[in-house]
C-alpha cells in the first residue's frame, strides 16, 4: 500500500486548527453536514445505533440527530480536542473504523475519508461494522476541489524554479468512489457530486482559510524546501490573472462527493437473474423484430 498522507501530521493540523476555533472556516464541514442530514431525513427507517467518523466539530453527528432517525450515536475522533462538553468520544487514528462486526446501524463520516492512506480497506471496514440493512453516508472532497489553487501553485513553481512539487492532495473522482463502494461491497450504492465556488478577497485569504480548516498539505512527498514571499506574490499574481471575476476577487472550487450504501440483507431489491426475462426488449420496446433503424 502507498502511503500518500503524513497521518500524524494530517492529525496533528486538524487538531490544530480545531483548538484555534475559527468557526468561519467551518462552512464547508456545515454544507456536508446539512446535506447528509437532508438526505438521511427522507430515508423511511429509524436507526436505533449511529456512529460519526471523524466529523471534526461534531456538527454532523448534532444534524442527523435532529432529524429524529436516530436513537444513540457516538462519535469516533483522533482526539479530545474535538470533543464538546459532555460528549463522550471514542479515540481512534484516521485510517482506523473502531466498531465491532455488525454493531451499528449507521455511520456517516463528513469530510475525512480522504485522508486516509488506505481508502478500499476503510470502506470494506465500514460495510463490517454496519448490522444487515445498515446505512453508510459519507462527505468526500472530489476531483476539482481547490482546482484553481493547484494550477496556480505549479505555474508559479515552475516559473521561478523550474520544477514542480505537490502542493495541493490529489483528491478522487465521482466514479473512482462509485467503483470502491460496489468494490467494498455495499449494496445499492449512490454517488453524485456537487460543486460549490466561493469567492476570496485573494489567495492570502484562501489559505487561511484552508490552514484554520485543516486542510494544509499532508503529502509525504511534499516539498521540504521552504519558498519564498516571491513564490506566493506570483501564485496570487497569477489566480488573479486567472480566476478574478469582474470585481477583483478570485473563485476556488470546492467539490464535494456524496455517497451511501447498505449492508446487503436478504430483503434489499435483487438484480434480475440473466436469462430470467419474461419478454424481449424490442417487444418491450414495440420495435418490429427486423425493423431497420438506419438513417437514410
Amino acid at each position: 500500500m502507498e502511503i500518500l498522507f503524513d497521518q500524524a501530521l494530517a492529525t496533528a493540523r486538524r487538531e490544530r486548527a480545531m483548538s484555534a476555533g475559527d468557526t468561519g472556516a467551518g462552512f464547508l464541514l456545515e454544507i456536508a453536514a446539512k446535506e447528509i442530514a437532508e438526505r438521511l431525513s427522507v430515508v423511511e427507517r429509524y436507526f436505533d445505533t449511529a456512529a460519526e467518523l471523524h466529523g471534526g466539530s461534531g456538527t454532523t453527528a448534532r444534524q442527523v440527530l435532529e432529524t429524529g432517525k436516530v436513537g444513540s450515536l457516538d462519535r469516533i475522533e483522533t482526539s479530545t480536542a474535538f470533543a464538546s462538553p459532555g460528549n463522550h468520544l471514542r479515540l481512534a487514528t484516521l485510517d482506523d473504523v473502531p466498531l465491532d462486526p455488525a454493531s451499528v446501524n449507521l455511520i456517516v463520516s463528513p469530510l475525512s475519508l480522504h485522508l486516509v492512506n488506505d481508502m478500499p480497506g476503510t470502506l470494506v471496514r465500514v460495510r463490517r461494522a454496519l448490522k444487515p440493512d445498515g446505512l453508510f453516508m459519507a462527505a468526500i472532497p472530489g476531483g476539482g476541489t481547490l482546482g484553481e489553487l493547484r494550477d496556480v501553485l505549479l505555474a508559479a513553481e515552475a516559473e521561478i524554479t523550474g520544477g514542480a512539487s505537490p502542493r495541493v492532495i490529489p483528491f478522487a473522482d465521482v466514479r473512482d468512489i462509485g467503483a470502491l463502494m460496489q468494490r467494498a461491497g455495499f449494496a445499492l450504492p449512490v454517488v453524485d457530486v456537487e460543486n460549490y465556488t466561493v469567492r476570496y478577497d485573494s489567495l492570502f485569504a484562501l489559505m487561511r482559510d484552508i490552514r484554520a480548516m485543516g486542510m494544509a498539505n499532508p503529502l509525504t512527498g511534499r516539498s521540504r524546501t521552504p519558498v519564498g514571499r516571491r513564490f506566493f506574490l506570483r501564485a496570487a499574481e497569477l489566480y488573479a490573472e486567472r480566476y478574478a471575476d469582474p470585481d477583483g476577487r478570485i473563485r476556488a472550487t470546492f467539490s464535494i462527493i456524496y455517497a451511501s450504501g447498505w449492508a446487503p440483507h436478504e430483503s434489499q431489491q435483487q438484480p434480475l437473474k440473466p436469462g430470467s426475462a419474461k419478454m424481449r426488449l424490442a417487444d418491450a420496446l414495440r420495435v418490429p423484430k427486423d425493423d431497420d433503424t438506419r438513417d437514410p
